[in-house]
């Protein structure tokens, strides 16, 4: 039984709506949120659909059915603010990016963006047979439970923070830390979710930041850059030196957190500077005059 993860964190009138990767959980980007709030912004950190259950759970679901909790989580958010920033981390920078295409928003932030897992982790034959076998394998149905584990360093640099990662994944409790692989079912519809965000990326207006490990052993940093090339708004990519995929919660964790905010405070500085000065009636101005005078 999948129970509600999801978390909102009360803070001022601008709003960030994080979302988490493919069999992953809303904990992964609870560290960042606190940070988020204690900025005295307004987080709201979103479950997917089948997240947070068990394998069936997750592969009854398509790309549309996460798109779909990440529409109504920013509708959510939207109850409390007046604006939004979308972010998402690997799959969830997929999710976050589709949003922006389709969605006013007031910036876009991508942790670790990931359109294929084509990290220096990955074995050769997965990264070469995926594209061909898993729209054969989910048309035909077969290995609907069969699953792709993940292998070390589990996308994290940190080894001690690595080892406690990988117990609370294998207790069984998928709410805590996720599924310890990615079902061929679910890959699949990540395949579908990324042609069709590449295909849309031009139509992303609001300024980006991507943040990525530049040895991501997960997804390969040509992942930022497909987005770099392609947004039509403002866009900035950095690379990280000390972290794996799971930025947000790795080494770089403190700089992730103070490049967001800086991205997040220039937007809205720029915001208030591009606001029209208010006008004074000139019936107002006049009697103002006179009582100067």
């Amino acid at each position: 039984m999948i129970s509600d993860n999801s978390f909102f964190l009360s803070g001022n009138r601008t709003g960030i709506l994080l979302i988490h990767g493919l069999t992953g959980t809303p904990n992964e980007m609870r560290g960042i949120a606190r940070s988020f709030h204690q900025a005295g912004y307004s987080v709201y950190g979103v479950q997917l659909a089948g997240h947070c259950g068990d394998i069936e759970d997750l592969v009854q679901t398509r790309w549309e059915d996460w798109y779909a909790s990440v529409c109504d989580g920013a509708e959510k958010l939207k109850q409390h603010v007046d604006q939004i920033y979308v972010s998402g981390l690997s799959m969830g920078a997929l999710l976050a990016l589709k949003y922006a295409s389709e969605h006013p928003v007031s910036g876009v932030i991508c942790y670790s963006p990931t359109f294929q897992y084509d990290g220096w982790s990955i074995p050769l034959w997965s990264k070469i047979a995926a594209p061909i076998a898993l729209p054969i394998v989910y048309h035909l149905n077969i290995g609907r439970h069969n699953t792709f584990d993940e292998a070390e360093p589990y996308g994290i640099c940190n080894e001690s923070l690595r080892a406690r990662i990988v117990n609370a994944m294998n207790s069984g409790d998928s709410s805590e830390a996720g599924l310890p692989g990615n079902p061929w079912h679910s890959l699949y519809q990540l395949q579908r979710l990324s042609r069709n965000v590449r295909k849309n990326l031009r139509n992303i207006t609001a300024p980006s930041l991507c943040l990525h490990a530049y040895n991501d052993d997960i997804s390969h940093r040509r992942n930022s850059q497909i987005i770099y090339d392609r947004v039509s708004g403002l866009k900035q990519i950095i690379w990280l030196k000390n972290s794996y995929h799971m930025i947000t919660i790795d080494n770089d964790r403190k700089q992730v957190i103070e490049e967001s905010l800086k991205f997040i405070r220039n937007i809205d500085s720029q915001s208030i500077k591009n606001q029209p000065k208010a006008s004074i009636p000139s019936s107002q101005l006049d009697h103002e005059l006179e009582n100067i005078a």
